[in-house]
Formats: structure tokens, sequence, C-alpha cells
């Protein structure tokens, strides 16, 4: 099989809530805008927000999201109000990781890659 493209598909209960959280709070960058939903830029990948859900989000769901700078990256997520579920850590697999949440619930985990961390690269 040789994949082309990824995408990630979210139903939020409130389709608006949750495009805005990912617009605005998080800021992520729009790919493209259709009726009833929109798709966003994530690195290699995208996320889809459309649609209706009805149950919220599955605790066997999280979106991965590795930034530059965790601690700015929080700073600028407080700043516009938003709490993270886990202040950011050194985890014992040498990942610098802070949790927070979407508004039905996903959960989200930001991680930095240390300098000298064996899988860190620059992809710009």
């Amino acid at each position: 099989m040789e994949i082309l493209k990824s995408r990630l598909l979210i139903r939020p209960r409130d389709v608006a809530a949750s495009t805005a959280f990912y617009r605005d709070t998080l800021g992520l960058a729009v790919e493209r805008e259709f009726p009833g939903g929109t798709v966003f830029f994530l690195g290699h990948g995208s996320l889809e927000v459309s649609g209706a859900g009805e149950t919220g989000s599955s605790p066997d769901l999280v979106l991965w999201l590795q930034v530059r700078d965790l601690a700015g990256t929080l700073a600028d997520l407080k700043a516009k109000g938003l709490e993270p579920v886990q202040d950011a850590q050194r985890m014992p697999w040498g990942l610098d990781e802070a949790w927070i949440a979407d508004p039905d619930g996903t959960r989200i985990v930001l991680v930095e890659v240390p300098e000298g961390h064996p899988i860190r690269t620059d992809t710009r």
C-alpha cells in the first residue's frame, strides 16, 4: 500500500466551537474549508473537523502535535485562556510533553523533542 496523504477526522458535538478551538486557540493553518467542515494543516498530515458527533471524544484517541518551543506554545495558549491538563515535563522516554484537551475532551499531547534526542530532526 502506498499512502499519498493522511487525515484525521474529528466529528465534534459542536462543530463551531471545535473549529474555533483549532483555528483560533491553537492557531492551526486552514488547508481548506467546505460546507460543514474545515481541514487544518498538521505538519505532514491534516485534521478535518466536520459533521456532528454524538458521543464526544474517545479516551483511546490522542492527537500528538510536535512543536518547536513547548514553553512558548504553552505561554501563548495560557494567554488565550487555555489551561493545560498537564503542564510540561520531561518524560522517561526523553520527550518534553504537555497535555491539553479540545472542547469535546479530545486529548492532545504537545511534544518538544529536546536537543540530543534520537528522533530529533529539523524538517525546515
